[in-house]
């Protein structure tokens, strides 16, 4: 038998999943790295979406796994856990950006010293095809302990009413940076440069480790 005024608190949880899934995308590292690397790779913006929604699935889904598991082994552990996981989101980006940038420096290099990006400098590190799946590790390493405490409020309602609280904040958090990505591809794609054109990848790689550091910087 449903408890009284249940339906309307489930409501309330689910209201504030959106919400929260919606509003902590915001942040840029949400949407930045994926615009800047739809710039320097020359993305599609269908493609780009596409590796958007992948990322986010990752991340969502580490972070409704991790209110699960603090389900069964408690709040206060799991949260610690996420929290620490958390805070290796910017030295992540600043790695990856570090890593991307260097790769570019020497795809440029190439390029400016044969006149064309050589096979050497493409040869298995091909960045083109390993930029998304180390993106989605990235982000499925990188969770968001605010849906934690919205998983453990659903649960006295059942494994359906947590089941649907994870969909609306999956739901809410994918859809909103793929609204900001397509956007800010928009905006980047429109940036006429040679000099871009040449060290496009370098410059992703820049912007996106000074963006970890700014992050950790700000204790984000």
């Amino acid at each position: 038998m449903a408890v009284p005024g249940s339906f309307g608190a489930l409501a309330a949880i689910a209201v504030t999943a959106a919400t929260v899934g919606s509003l902590h995308t915001l942040a840029p590292d949400h949407w930045v790295p994926f615009a800047a690397l739809a710039r320097a790779q020359r993305w599609s913006a269908g493609r780009t979406v596409r590796v958007t929604m992948l990322c986010g699935f990752g991340h969502v889904t580490t972070s409704v796994a991790l209110g699960v598991v603090a389900l069964l082994f408690g709040l206060e552990l799991v949260s610690a856990f996420g929290h620490r996981l958390e805070s290796w989101g910017g030295l992540l980006l600043i790695a990856f950006g570090l890593a991307y940038g260097l790769w570019g420096l020497r795809r440029a290099a190439g390029a400016r010293l044969h006149g064309h990006v050589h096979a050497h400098y493409d040869h298995v590190h091909d960045a083109a095809s390993m930029t998304p799946w180390t993106l989605f590790l990235l982000f499925s390493a990188d969770p968001c302990v605010a849906v934690i405490p919205l998983v453990i409020a659903a649960a006295p309602f059942g494994v359906l009413a947590v089941a649907a609280v994870a969909l609306v904040y999956e739901a809410a958090t994918i859809a909103t940076m793929a609204v900001l990505v397509r956007a800010a591809w928009a905006g980047a794609t429109a940036l006429r440069s040679r000099w871009l054109d040449h060290y496009g990848d370098a410059a992703a790689g820049a912007l996106i480790a000074t963006l970890g550091i700014v992050l950790m910087h700000l204790g984000w």
